[in-house]
This record gives C-alpha cells, sequence and structure tokens, in this order.
C-alpha cells in the first residue's frame, strides 16, 4: 500500500528515535589504529560458463556450441562471404519460357473491376523471367502491351509467342491484342525517353507501368567491383525512377488516372543469408521507398503507385544458380514458413490487381509475397 506523505514523515521521526545511540569516540574500545566496519557478503560468482547455465534455466537452456565448432548458433542467420554470383550475360542467360494454359477463356464468375480492357501497359524487362510473366497476365486481363527490354530480339521474339498463346487459349476471338517490342537502356534518360515516345507512337497512350527490369549479383560488400555496383543500382533505381517519372509526366500531360506497380523484393526489407548482396537489398529498398514517396506526390493526380516484393522464386535465372549451388535450395526453404520457393505464376494476380480498378483505393502499399519468408 501507498502511504500518505504525513504517514511517511511520522514511520521516518520514529525509526530515527529508536535508533541505538552512535557510538562514540569514548566509548570505543582502546586499541590504537584500528578500523572497523560493518560485514558485507555477495553471493559467489559462478566459476565458468557451465557453472552459470547450470544455476540460470535460460542460459541453461540454449544449444549454443563451443566456440570453433561448425554448428555455431545463428549460422543460419549469417552470410557466407565466400558466395558469389555474378549476373550472367544475355548469351549465357537462360530463356523464359511463356506460361501454358493460363489466360484463355475461362467461365468463373470474378469482378469486372479486374479486367484490363482498353488499357495500355508498359513492362519494363518484360522479355524474361517475372517481367514476362506479368506481362503475359497483363495481356490475359485484356490490356495490350508494349515489351521494353535490353535485348529487342528476345523481346520481339516473346511479343509473338504471347499473341500466339492467346489466340491458342482465345479460338474464334477475331481482336488480338496489340503487342509490341521496344528497346531500352533503363539507366539512360535518353533511351528511356526514346522508348515511352516509341510506345506512344506505337499505341497511342500509356495507361500503366510495371517496372520489373532489375537484376541481382552476390558479392561481399568489400569486394563487389564497384563498375558492376553502379549498374546493378543503375538498372534497380535508376531505370525505376526515369520509367516511373516519364510514364507519370505522360499521364499528368493528357489528364488521365493511372497506375505503376514497382518490382522491389522482400530484399528491401530484410537481410537474405547466406549469399551477401548489400547493395541490391539496398537498391531495393529504394524502389519500395519511391513507390511511396511517389504515390504521395502524385496522388492528386490521380496516379496510383504501388510495389509488389517478390521473396524466392523459381525463375529460368533462379533454377540456373540453384543447380549450379545446389546447398542455396536447402537453406532458403528452410526460411520459409510455408516450405517452398514461389513460381512467376504467383505474381500474375497480385499485379493484375494493383493495375485495375479493384485496387482503385490501394496506393503506396508494398505486397509481399514471399510465402511469409519476412515473418520470422
Amino acid at each position: 500500500m501507498f502511504r500518505s506523505p504525513v504517514a511517511r514523515q511520522a514511520v521516518k521521526a520514529l525509526n530515527i528515535n529508536t535508533r541505538p545511540a552512535a557510538v562514540t569516540a569514548a566509548s570505543r574500545p582502546a586499541v590504537a589504529n584500528t578500523f572497523f566496519r560493518g560485514l558485507s557478503s555477495t553471493a559467489p560468482r559462478a566459476n565458468d560458463e557451465a557453472e552459470k547455465a547450470k544455476k540460470d534455466p535460460l542460459l541453461s537452456a540454449t544449444t549454443k556450441a563451443p566456440e570453433g565448432t561448425i554448428d555455431a548458433e545463428g549460422r543460419f542467420a549469417r552470410v557466407d562471404e565466400s558466395l558469389q554470383i555474378e549476373y550472367p550475360d544475355d548469351e549465357h542467360m537462360p530463356r523464359s519460357p511463356v506460361v501454358q494454359g493460363r489466360g484463355g477463356m475461362h467461365f468463373k464468375r470474378t469482378l469486372a473491376q479486374f479486367s484490363l480492357e482498353n488499357k495500355v501497359t508498359l513492362v519494363t524487362g518484360g522479355a524474361r523471367g517475372l517481367g514476362l510473366v506479368m506481362a503475359q497476365s497483363i495481356v490475359a486481363s485484356g490490356s495490350d502491351l508494349a515489351i521494353v527490354d535490353l535485348n529487342k530480339a528476345e523481346a520481339e521474339e516473346q511479343a509473338q509467342k504471347l499473341v500466339e498463346q492467346f489466340r491458342k487459349e482465345n479460338p474464334g476471338l477475331e481482336q488480338m491484342p496489340n503487342v509490341t517490342a521496344h528497346y531500352a537502356d533503363v539507366a539512360d534518360p535518353t533511351s528511356v525517353n526514346e522508348a515511352i515516345s516509341e510506345v506512344i507512337a506505337k499505341h497511342g497512350k500509356i495507361d500503366n507501368l510495371v517496372t520489373s527490369a532489375g537484376f541481382t549479383e552476390n558479392f561481399d560488400a568489400i569486394s563487389y567491383p564497384h563498375d558492376r555496383l553502379q549498374k546493378l543500382w543503375g538498372v534497380n533505381v535508376d531505370g525505376t525512377y526515369l520509367f516511373a517519372t516519364g510514364v507519370a509526366k505522360h499521364l499528368m500531360e493528357r489528364k488521365v488516372p493511372g497506375s505503376i506497380v514497382m518490382i522491389g523484393s522482400m530484399s528491401g526489407a530484410i537481410v537474405n543469408v547466406p549469399q551477401p548482396q548489400a547493395p541490391y537489398n539496398a537498391a531495393k529498398a529504394a524502389v519500395r521507398q519511391l513507390a511511396a514517396s511517389f504515390a504521395v506526390e502524385w496522388a492528386g493526380h490521380d496516379i496510383r503507385v504501388n510495389c509488389i516484393s517478390p521473396g524466392y522464386m523459381l525463375t529460368a535465372l533462379t533454377r540456373k544458380i540453384l543447380d549450379e549451388n545446389p546447398e542455396l535450395r536447402d537453406k532458403w526453404i528452410s526460411l520459409i514458413p510455408v516450405g517452398k520457393m514461389g513460381t512467376p505464376e504467383d505474381l500474375m494476380g497480385p499485379v493484375t490487381f494493383l493495375l485495375s480498378d479493384a485496387a482503385k483505393y490501394i496506393t503506396g502499399a508494398d505486397i509481399r509475397v514471399d510465402g511469409g519468408y519476412t515473418l520470422t
């Protein structure tokens, strides 16, 4: 119980009055130069870590391994600086197949707001990987498409395959989607502006944008070649910035609403292990923040900007990396709550949703498609 101030003062006075009288110099024993002090004691400390663990149930519950052993605690949460994975050049880049049987006619009822009909969508990095699969979902949802890629020949080939697949899955449909291919070095402002102008010339307008161009490499931070670091940031960050601002300017000039989806990564929110990739993680964090900042800045123009942050996805390139580094697969999957890696098709729904009117009140969001990786 709490005592009142008056009660506390009374107790204090009582304690003072009942203390033994102070020992005076005259009443001390006649021992010359003797110093007296009250006795004190402390609990003896454990002599070693094992002794501490026996007395502390929390310490004894640890699985800490002896110093120097391989199975040290925390090893699955550390990077392996010896692991290096360099992004392959075009000649050694695995090809991405068009998804089969995913976007044709169907008879299940869905909301009309998910339709992208009468829209033109530009997808950067759309010739392969995640960009290609998302581009296919966009076409299947009714939008015309402009694939922009550094490899124009591959973009042209994939554009043709997308139309062929759409025709195969929609027999009897007279109007085919208009799918075009365009070149751009996304890190070069001049190249970006030329690509946007070319898309507008071919399609008459741009309504939506998906910035999927990007890549990662694995070097420890100290050893990362500076020229490659600049290239990585140029593609992932500058490319996203340049295309987003270019398309936003076009939408503002037309005074029409639009939707921009930036492809980030769960790496923008966590640190991947065991592969070291600090520059990529920082680049994807920048993409996520760009989406949030643009969402606020352009909200008054009715331009929505959102981010999708995929986790580990089994693209053709990821399969190649895992074939060459088989131990990575088990380490990655051990950290994913759903117990498996994602596939590019897992992004088809989220990107269509964010581009469509079904998400017309959503802006600045970051949708993580990672199997729960970032939750643990």
